[in-house]
């Protein structure tokens, strides 16, 4: 691991007179995973959508050396920025296959860009989506919508992919299966800030981690720390956590 490629600092963010992110400030490496933990209603999706340009904020986001504040979301992705929101926001009455070359729409005036390459590229990592690339998304089960969305937004090359709740109505099978995808990605060139409910998950997965809740930072450090940490395993992985995620 290098830089670092994501740099959120003393970030606010207020609705209607309600503070639902308070000062907050972390770090993404090149070729880090980092996790982003907490209860719901912590601010975690807020988080997410400030950093993708969805929401304002005070204070300051750098990404890959570029101060992103007052650039639109489609200006962030072109610089690498991607999310995959907690509803996947697929097009369902299109197919597996349109749907992954509409998450190249902004590659499109890129020289060299070679969809059925692309294409399959996709398909190496998410074999089922192969399978089902005439089908409609909206046929498609729970866990493959996930492997969709992943697909699209994987087929823009982004440096940082932001993920939110990705295990969210997932069987246990094919959270393992999303979990070990995620882990993959860091050999594909790809940083993950990862926002995740599933905490002995989460924690197992990545290099640093962050504890959010009522829109503070109330825990940060090395992953593998956090998860035997006793705050930690008390409220996130249950009675016997610390003992189980060692």
């Amino acid at each position: 691991m290098s830089g670092n490629l994501l740099e959120v600092d003393d970030i606010c963010v207020s609705y209607a007179g309600v503070h639902a992110l308070q000062h907050v400030s972390l770090r993404v490496r090149e070729g880090e995973i980092v996790t982003v933990i907490g209860p719901n209603g912590a601010g975690k999706t807020t988080l997410l959508n400030s950093i993708m340009g969805f929401l304002p904020f005070q204070g300051q986001v750098r990404f890959a050396s570029n101060q992103v504040r007052m650039l639109s979301v489609e200006s962030r992705g072109r610089l690498g920025l991607g999310l995959v929101t907690e509803q996947r926001d697929l097009f369902g009455s299109m197919t597996v296959e349109d749907n992954l070359v509409l998450g190249a729409f902004h590659r499109r005036s890129e020289r060299g860009l070679r969809m059925a390459s692309e294409l399959q590229d996709i398909f190496g990592l998410f074999p089922r989506l192969e399978e089902r690339r005439a089908q409609l998304a909206h046929t498609l089960s729970g866990g493959e919508r996930q492997m969709l969305a992943l697909g699209r937004a994987l087929i823009a090359k982004p440096k940082l992919l932001m993920l939110d709740e990705p295990s969210l109505g997932l069987a246990p099978l094919i959270v393992r299966d999303i979990f070990q995808i995620i882990q993959r990605l860091r050999s594909r060139g790809v940083s993950v800030l990862l926002v995740e409910q599933n905490a002995r998950a989460a924690l197992k997965t990545a290099d640093t981690a962050y504890v959010l809740e009522t829109g503070n930072i109330v825990l940060e450090g090395p992953a593998r720390e956090l998860a035997v940490n006793s705050k930690v395993a008390e409220s996130y992985l249950g009675i016997a956590g610390a003992k189980v995620a060692a």
